[in-house]
C-alpha cells in the first residue's frame, strides 16, 4: 500500500494567516495528505508569509535558501509559498527562488490544492495572484474552507476580509484588498459547528472588526431595503455569545476610531465576551497620529477606552505602538509615554518603524528617524509599559481565576500553563494531569510583568472536544 503524502505549514505573521494555515492544512487533508512535524518529513512545504515588516522578506528566503538544499536532496518535494508577501512579490519569488513551485497569495487560498496539482502536472512553477476578493463568493473566505486546527478546543472565525484604513504605515490594504464582512449567519453557522465539535474559545478575526457590517448594510440599503448604514458588531458578539457550548468569544483587531458605545455595551452584557480588549494607540502625538491617518486624537482615544473601562469591570487593556514613524521628534515621543503612562497598558506590542515599499510612509526617507535615537526610545517605552503590566498583574495575586488549560509549559513540561478571560498566561503545578481544554480555577500566587503564576485550586469543566474529520463549514 503506497504511503499517504505528507505536508508541513510553516505560519509567518498575524491570527490571520495562522486561519489561513488552518485552512490550507484542512485542504491538503481533504486532498489526502496526512500532517508531518517537520519540513524534513514532508512532501509539500507551506510557507505562509506576512509582510507587516521588513524582516518578513529576510525571513521568507532565508527560509527557501534552506529548503532549496532539501530539494536538491529529495528533487519530488513540493514548495508552496502564500500570504501576504506572495500577494506582494508575486513572480519576483519565483525569480529569487526558482525552487518554489507554487506561489498564491491572500485571495485565492481555496485554490491551494489545483495550483499544486497543477505544478506537479506540468512541471513548472505556478504563479496565481488575484487582486481582490469577490464578495459574493463564499467560497474564497477562509473559514468556509475545509480546517485542521492547531488546538481543538478553540477556533479563528473570519468575520472579515479586507480594510478600507489608510494608514500610511500598513500595506495590509495593498495586499488584503477592501473590506468584505461575511452575513452575520455564516458567521454563526460556523460558530455552531465549531462547537459541536468540542471548540468552548472562539476569537473573530478581521482587520478592522468594530466596522463588521457596514458593507452589507450599505449592499441592503442600495437593494432598497430599509436599514441603517451603520456597523453590526456588536449584534455579531451577543449573537456568537449566544451560541451553545460557546464559554468565551474573543476578538481581534479592532480600530480606535470605530469602537462604539453599542460595542462596549455588547461586551459588558454577553457574559461570554472576554474582558480584554485590543485597542492598538500607535502614537500618543496628535500630530504623528494626523499623519499617520490614524482618526483620532489621544484624547478621543483615552475617552473610548474610559468608556469601556466604566462599562466593563474588570477589563484588561492591551495596545500596539509604534517608535520612530518618520518625523517623529522627542516632544511627539514624550506624548507617546505620557497616553501610555495614564493608559496603564496591561501589556503592550510595540515595533520600531518599518518602512513597507508601497506604504505613503516609506516614501519620507528624509524624515526617518536615526537607528540609535529609536533604540533609545524604544527601551524607555519598554519601561514604561512593562511598570503597568506588572502593578495590574501583582494587583491579581491572592485571586483565584478562571484558566483554559492550554498544556504542560515549553520550558518545564510539569507545569502547566493556561489562559484567563483577560488572556493572561498563568503557570500552575498540578498533582494529577489534566488535558487541555480543560477550564479550571487557579489562585494566583505571585506576578511577574508577562505572566502570573498560580496553584491549581479545582477543574470546573473538563475538556469536552473530541478529533473529527476537517470541518466544512457553509
Amino acid at each position: 500500500m503506497t504511503e499517504p503524502r505528507r505536508y508541513f505549514v510553516r505560519t509567518f505573521g498575524c491570527q490571520m494567516n495562522e486561519h489561513d494555515s488552518e485552512r490550507i492544512a484542512g485542504l491538503l487533508e481533504a486532498d489526502g495528505l496526512e500532517a508531518a512535524g517537520s519540513a524534513e518529513d514532508a512532501d509539500v512545504v507551506v510557507l505562509n508569509t506576512c509582510c507587516i515588516r521588513e524582516n518578513a522578506d529576510n525571513k521568507l528566503y532565508g527560509t527557501l535558501g534552506h529548503l532549496k538544499s532539501l530539494k536538491d536532496r529529495r528533487p519530488g518535494l513540493q514548495i508552496m509559498v502564500g500570504g501576504c508577501l506572495a500577494q506582494k512579490d508575486r513572480d519576483a519569488i519565483v525569480e529569487r527562488a526558482g525552487h518554489v513551485d507554487v506561489v498564491f497569495g491572500t485571495h485565492n487560498v481555496h485554490r491551494a490544492v489545483e495550483l499544486l496539482h497543477e505544478a506537479s502536472e506540468t512541471g513548472r512553477s505556478v504563479v496565481e495572484i488575484l487582486e481582490e476578493t469577490v464578495a459574493e463568493d463564499h467560497e474564497t473566505f477562509p473559514s468556509a474552507l475545509p480546517v485542521r486546527r492547531e488546538v481543538p478546543w478553540a477556533g479563528w472565525v473570519t468575520i472579515q476580509i479586507g480594510c478600507d484604513n489608510s494608514c500610511a504605515f500598513c500595506i495590509v490594504p495593498a495586499v488584503r484588498g477592501k473590506e468584505i464582512s461575511r452575513p452575520l449567519a455564516d458567521v454563526v453557522r460556523e460558530v455552531e459547528a465549531a462547537a459541536a465539535d468540542g471548540v468552548t474559545e472562539v476569537t473573530l478575526l478581521g482587520q478592522n472588526v468594530n466596522s463588521y457590517g457596514r458593507d452589507l448594510a450599505l449592499a441592503a440599503r442600495q437593494a432598497g431595503e430599509d436599514v441603517r448604514v451603520q456597523p453590526m458588531f456588536a449584534e455579531l458578539l451577543r449573537a456568537v455569545g449566544a451560541v451553545a457550548g460557546i464559554r468565551r468569544v474573543r476578538y481581534t483587531s479592532p480600530h480606535p476610531k470605530d469602537l462604539r458605545a453599542e460595542t462596549i455595551a455588547a461586551m459588558a452584557e454577553t457574559p461570554e465576551v472576554c474582558e480584554h480588549l485590543h485597542l492598538p494607540l500607535q502614537s500618543g502625538s496628535d500630530r504623528v497620529l494626523a499623519e499617520m491617518h490614524r482618526g483620532y486624537t489621544a484624547e478621543r482615544y483615552l475617552e473610548r477606552l474610559a468608556a469601556a473601562r466604566a462599562a466593563i469591570p474588570d477589563l484588561a487593556v492591551t495596545t500596539d505602538i509604534i517608535v520612530g514613524f518618520p518625523g517623529e521628534t522627542d516632544d511627539d515621543f514624550e506624548r507617546t509615554l505620557e497616553v501610555a503612562a495614564e493608559a496603564a497598558y496591561d501589556s503592550a506590542y510595540t515595533f520600531i518603524y518599518s518602512p513597507r515599499p508601497g506604504t505613503e510612509a516609506a516614501e519620507r526617507t528624509e524624515d526617518f528617524v536615526a537607528p540609535e535615537v529609536v533604540a533609545e526610545r524604544f527601551e524607555r517605552l519598554r519601561i514604561v509599559v512593562e511598570r503597568s503590566g506588572l502593578a495590574k498583574h501583582e494587583a491579581r495575586v491572592g485571586r483565584v481565576e478562571e484558566v483554559l488549560v492550554e498544556g504542560p509549559s515549553r520550558k518545564a513540561p510539569a507545569v502547566l500553563t493556561g489562559r484567563t478571560r483577560q488572556n493572561k498566561l498563568v503557570h500552575f503545578a498540578a498533582v494529577q494531569p489534566i488535558k487541555a481544554g480543560s477550564y479550571a480555577t487557579v489562585r494566583v500566587t505571585s506576578a511577574a510583568p508577562h505572566h502570573l503564576r498560580g496553584e491549581l485550586v479545582e477543574v470546573t469543566v473538563p475538556a469536552a472536544h473530541r478529533t473529527r474529520l476537517p470541518l466544512l463549514v457553509g
